[in-house]
């Protein structure tokens, strides 16, 4: 018999490989995917057809660290907000929006709606 824990897990990526069949980043509109943990977010802006990462912004990076906690809506945002940053430093304006399989609600919309006030269109 399976946890709660481990069954919430399988259905996070069973939502996740069922969007990912459909969303695909390229260089003209890369995917804007985001990573939840309990403690951590993360954020990253992918060309898929090269396998490369355009910018990205986490949570655990050093500087994000001493700003306090990153399992916060206002962590969530600032990271957002520096995603979009470095992305339109890249020259990319367009993304398309990868949630991973969580809901979008708390701290993945708020990086989101972060990121397009940052400049970024989705």
């Amino acid at each position: 018999m399976k946890t709660a824990a481990s069954q919430r897990h399988a259905g996070r990526l069973r939502r996740h490989r069922r969007v990912r069949k459909k969303i695909t980043g390229t260089a003209d509109r890369p995917r804007l995917a985001v990573y939840r943990s309990n403690k951590h977010i993360t954020v990253q802006v992918i060309n898929d057809l090269n396998g490369t990462t355009i910018a990205s912004a986490s949570t655990v990076e050093p500087e994000q660290r001493k700003q306090g906690s990153g399992a916060t809506v206002e962590a969530a945002t600032r990271i957002g907000q520096l995603v979009g940053q470095r992305t339109k430093a890249a020259g990319v304006t367009k993304v398309v929006y990868d949630r991973g399989g969580f809901l979008f609600h708390g701290r993945v919309a708020a990086a989101a709606e972060a990121a397009r006030e940052a400049g970024l269109e989705f």
